[in-house]
């Protein structure tokens, strides 16, 4: 066979088959973990024309599929080799963040969020400062917290009012003053972002100014929400889900 019938052999069986972009959107779409490796594997592998961005997205979901069943080593490796395409670098560098504080590696995760809040687009600046701030507070390094959540709040928008209740969460926790917990708590309960992990701060900034029955109101919803969740959500914020449960003991002992 000649080396020009070969390579038109090659290109027709390329264009039968499902494409790259077609292998993404069913590596998105796919109700197990297995599945979604399935078809990123096989987007990864195409020999069709792919695009930075598409193979940036494939590694994604090769990457969750790690995540989700808990093999966070692999997970992290196959954020970094996505990172090296340059695409999206401050979404990819949040989920190789994920990655290594799900395998006890904080130091590496804090690198990775600093990283991100540095060099990520402005809009997203603030979310990256404050999903480092959050991670340093449940380690207890309430100094950092404060100079990151500090940054969030600084140019925060929409979020603002989460970002600035849990600085003042933090502060609470390191022994500062806090200034007008109420007014903080109720800002925060109207506003969209109040919801969702809004409730895991609301509960403990309850809990700190002795409405307990609200604290526990909140805390309850926030593990509810959270344990019905996707898996890698859930993974993501199994460190506040323990915090929250503890909370909820303390005030169920007394």
């Amino acid at each position: 066979m000649t080396v020009e019938r070969r390579a038109r052999r090659a290109t027709t069986a390329a264009s039968t088959g499902p494409t790259p972009e077609e292998l993404l959107r069913k590596a998105m779409a796919a109700r197990s973990p297995a599945a979604r490796a399935r078809w990123a594997r096989q987007g990864l592998a195409s020999r069709a024309p792919l695009d930075k961005t598409t193979q940036a997205m494939l590694l994604r979901q090769l990457y969750l599929s790690h995540y989700e069943t808990r093999r966070f080593a692999r997970a992290h490796e196959v954020a970094v080799q996505a990172l090296e395409l340059d695409v999206m670098p401050d979404v990819l560098r949040q989920d190789a963040a994920r990655a290594a504080l799900a395998a006890g590696d904080l130091e590496r995760a804090v690198g990775h969020l600093r990283i991100a809040a540095r060099r990520g687009p402005a809009s997203r600046r603030p979310f990256h400062w404050w999903t480092l701030g959050s991670v340093l507070f449940v380690a207890q390094r309430y100094a950092e917290a404060i100079a990151a959540l500090g940054r969030a709040v600084r140019w925060g928008t929409r979020d603002k009012p989460l970002y600035r209740a849990h600085l003042a969460l933090v502060r609470i926790a390191s022994g500062e003053p806090a200034g007008d917990l109420q007014a903080t708590i109720d800002e925060l309960a109207s506003a969209p972002c109040g919801q969702g992990y809004g409730r895991f701060v609301l509960g403990h900034l309850a809990y700190a100014t002795g409405e307990w029955a609200a604290a526990c109101r909140y805390l309850e919803a926030f593990v509810r929400r959270t344990e019905s969740a996707a898996p890698a959500l859930a993974i993501a914020l199994d460190a506040e889900l323990k915090m929250a449960r503890a909370t909820l003991a303390k005030m169920a002992s007394n």
